[in-house]
């Protein structure tokens, strides 16, 4: 295979989505925009507080001592927990601060977050955000590679950029050129690793130097190499072949999905057939 840059495939800009809908090739947030989103967070906490207290200021409440001190602890720990968890279950990590920053909460697999982890970040907060008025967050954003803080490490999660409109997603085209020998090859599976590893790089490859373009288009092409037989022909771009073996899997796999799919349709309408030939009103 011949070693260049002139090959460019279309792919997309930003990420990979596996089927399951989780983004792979999230980025974490800035420590800046995790800070920006807090603010909003805790002003949108005092105004609800202050509208709420303006509120119940019109209601004659008689309260001894021991019921206030009660009602000062529930509003605390709804403020401080409840509010937290339940906003970040309902909307999938993304507060109202967060969203005005561009950043969302998420798995450290990319999924949603989900109750659970949830409750660890909102309960590890009333120490860490609370408690130290967010200092202990802040160093640990700093010194963490993702910018995580305790709550994030404790849960699982991080805070990841994300756009306000979804850009188009492009699969990998097939090369013209190598449609008729990627049909007649045996490409087994991928690992996963490798797989998004091409994925990213064919992304990505007309932004890179050219000298680690290439350098890296021929190592991705050695470690795909096993997985396919017979070799493309002769002179092949190194990332056509990367191309032409994503393209040619995910026919396959799409193929094998549609057929699955078929055949259940099918078993189910045989469950649905009445017996001994009864005609059935309903088809």
């Amino acid at each position: 295979m011949s070693v260049g840059t002139g090959w460019r495939p279309d792919g997309p800009a930003d990420g990979v989505v596996i089927g399951e809908g989780v983004l792979l090739d999230t980025r974490p947030a800035s420590v800046a925009s995790r800070l920006c989103g807090g603010i909003v967070d805790v002003v949108a906490l005092l105004v609800g507080a202050y509208v709420a207290t303006r509120l119940l200021g019109g209601v004659e409440l008689a309260l001894d001592a021991q019921t206030g001190r009660i009602l000062m602890i529930v509003v605390l720990v709804t403020v401080v927990l409840v509010l937290p968890t339940t906003v970040e279950t309902l909307t999938r990590g993304r507060s109202l601060g967060k969203l005005v920053a561009g950043i969302r909460v998420v798995r450290d697999d990319g999924g949603p977050i989900t109750f659970r982890q949830a409750f660890v970040r909102a309960l590890t907060g009333v120490l860490e955000l609370w408690a130290t008025l967010g200092s202990v967050a802040l160093l640990t954003s700093l010194v963490h590679p993702q910018g995580k803080r305790v709550g994030d490490v404790l849960a699982g999660t991080y805070a990841a950029r994300v756009r306000g409109a979804a850009p188009v997603r492009r699969t990998t085209p097939m090369p013209p050129a190598l449609a008729g020998w990627a049909a007649h090859a045996d490409v087994a599976r991928l690992p996963d690793g490798l797989a998004l590893a091409v994925r990213q790089f064919l992304a990505r490859a007309d932004r890179l130097h050219p000298a680690s373009r290439v350098q890296l288009g021929t190592r991705l092409c050695a470690e795909l190499g096993p997985f396919v037989s017979p070799p493309p022909p002769a002179g092949t771009h190194p990332e056509a072949f990367l191309a032409a073996v994503l393209a040619e899997r995910r026919r396959r796999e799409t193929d094998v999905e549609l057929d699955r799919v078929r055949r259940g349709e099918e078993e189910a309408r045989l469950l649905r057939r009445l017996p001994h030939g009864v005609p059935d009103p309903a088809a």
